[in-house]
């Protein structure tokens, strides 16, 4: 064999010990990534249990099935990002409360006196028992909101603006009571 082809070879062993290693590197990152997992929860271990009793709704306007998909949404997102088991009652954390605001404002202005834009705002009061850490309870109101041109009207962009700021809500009560941020 010539030096050349030498080279080559030699060459080729070394592209294929790379690529062992390389697949070997990412097996062990895959694998590491399975160990350490993070929910995003600052739960304590000890709490099993969850209630979301369905919020009613008191106050006038919104759509009709507002409450249960908002009910709806809360509880999927605690079975998704927790180990928390839904209970009928007597659990370690209770959700209740009810829907408070559904507001149409304008908002900007123009030279006019008309609003460039309207906004949405959507309010919730929770109260949260957590029965493991009193210090944990609280009743507070949640709101949020979105805008809108004013060359809509509401009734053209409710059905796409409500279920976003119902799930906005859901993250800042999820973000309270489970996350702690």
């Amino acid at each position: 064999m010539t030096s050349k082809t030498n080279n080559y070879c030699e060459f080729l062993n070394n592209v294929k010990l790379l690529k062992f290693f390389l697949f070997v590197s990412i097996l062990i990152v895959l694998q590491s990534c399975k160990i350490y997992s993070f929910t995003g929860t600052t739960l304590s271990s000890d709490l099993k249990t969850i209630t979301i009793q369905n919020f009613t709704m008191s106050t006038a306007g919104g759509p009709a099935n507002m409450s249960l998909s908002f009910n709806e949404k809360l509880k999927e997102y605690y079975q998704r990002n927790t180990s928390l088991k839904l209970k009928p009652a007597d659990s370690d954390l209770l959700l209740e409360g009810s829907i408070t605001g559904y507001e149409l404002t304008a908002v900007a202005a123009t030279s006019g006196d008309k609003a460039a834009l309207n906004r949405l705002t959507i309010k919730v009061e929770v109260r949260f028992t957590n029965t493991r850490d009193e210090a944990q309870n609280f009743e507070k109101e949640f709101s949020f909101y979105q805008d809108f041109p004013q060359e809509q009207t509401l009734t053209q962009v409710e059905k796409t603006l409500v279920p976003k700021i119902l799930e906005q809500l859901v993250l800042n009560i999820f973000n309270d009571t489970a996350a702690q941020w």
